[in-house]
């Protein structure tokens, strides 16, 4: 999928942005604070029907402004057009379109234009807790199962209503927990697959993503953690239901699922430096990316990279850019501070590239190349 033009309103710190795009290489630099990652949100906004920064759709309007809105006209593997709308005013849901047709529910988007975004807070995923490494999965398995949507957000209307019997001061009715309980598991079930079969076909490609971004012999490994591996999942949830009354809440089901990351055979998360933990988040990002290509869609996703090269040596950085350089990898779009990063990317091959300024929220186009 190829973003051609996008038009934003009153988007975080952008009033008004029309821009058209390279199908290659679209570089942003500016100073921090001036809007290049609002910019990048904006984009991804219009493939997730939310902002990769905040979960409240409220904080992405701009200071003082009523609404926002986000255009964009794309074409597709076979050069057909797709136009996407979002639009907001606030206090009001927001309203998604493809094509003038607005979408009965958001799910219905989500998958149809593929997007991996690379930011300097993916080490979250390797230094935080679980819930980041389960939301990674989500989000990519989502993109190309949406049956795997729907199981999810089946599965945790469950869970919630399983934890509110279990804060209940009286002695809930067993049927209904049975209900729950059920309904856990069945979708559970279903989510367990998925993600086991996910990451026994992402891990060979992180591995070799990682060796050649790292170019040294590091050992770096993906192992994941399931209640489901322990047997029948109804089995695995009631078992221990009493102790779950105690504690208030939930304790086992796929919403405690883990992925194990390891570098050298420990833990990422102890063992690695801040270089280390960078190098393995972009590598398991770019992993994502060669995924989501081969999977059913046929549809090379967009790749955001949003100042990537902080706390990485020059090789490193030299690996990353012959990799996204090269005809793997459709349209990309890369924010930075240093113009000489970008300017080294743009030297690297003989492919159309436009590079913008960003300044306090206005996005102009500074240099360009066709070929």
């Amino acid at each position: 999928m190829i973003l051609n033009t996008i038009s934003i309103i009153n988007y975080r710190n952008i009033a008004s942005a029309n821009v058209e795009l390279s199908p290659k290489f679209n570089c942003f630099v500016g100073k921090n604070g001036m809007g290049k990652t609002n910019f990048l949100d904006a984009v991804h906004y219009l493939s997730f029907c939310r902002s990769n920064i905040t979960s409240v759709d409220a904080q992405v309007l701009r200071h003082d402004q009523e609404f926002f809105v986000i255009e964009g006209d794309y074409f597709n593997e076979t050069g057909e057009q797709e136009r996407i709308y979002c639009g907001m005013k606030r206090g009001q849901r927001k309203h998604f379109k493809r094509n003038k047709k607005e979408y009965k529910r958001l799910s219905q988007h989500i998958g149809l234009i593929p997007v991996i975004y690379v930011s300097p807070y993916d080490t979250s995923i390797i230094e935080n807790g679980s819930e980041e490494r389960r939301k990674m999965m989500d989000m990519v398995i989502s993109q190309y199962d949406n049956e795997y949507l729907n199981a999810l957000s089946n599965y945790n209307k469950a869970l919630q209503q399983r934890n509110a019997l279990l804060k209940m001061e009286v002695e809930p009715d067993p049927l209904l927990f049975d209900m729950w309980e059920r309904q856990m598991a069945q979708e559970g079930t279903a989510i367990f697959r998925k993600r086991t079969e996910f990451i026994q076909q992402l891990t060979p490609v992180f591995e070799r993503i990682y060796s050649r971004v790292a170019n040294v012999d590091e050992r770096v490994s993906l192992n994941y953690i399931s209640h489901g591996q322990r047997g029948d999942l109804l089995d695995v949830i009631q078992r221990d239901r009493a102790r779950d009354r105690i504690m208030g809440f939930s304790l086992h089901g796929v919403h405690r699922d883990d992925l194990d990351m390891a570098l050298g055979g420990y833990p990422v998360k102890r063992e690695g430096s801040q270089g280390q933990h960078k190098t393995f988040a972009i590598a398991l990002k770019l992993a994502q990316f060669d995924f989501l290509k081969t999977t059913n869609s046929k549809t090379t996703p967009i790749l955001l990279l949003d100042d990537i090269f902080d706390k990485l040596d020059a090789s490193r950085v030299q690996q990353i850019i012959s990799l996204v350089a090269g005809d793997d990898f459709g349209q990309i779009f890369i924010t930075d501070t240093n113009r000489q990063h970008l300017d080294g990317l743009l030297r690297q091959g003989d492919f159309d590239y436009k590079l913008f300024l960003v300044d306090e929220g206005n996005v102009h186009l500074e240099e360009e190349r066709h070929v």
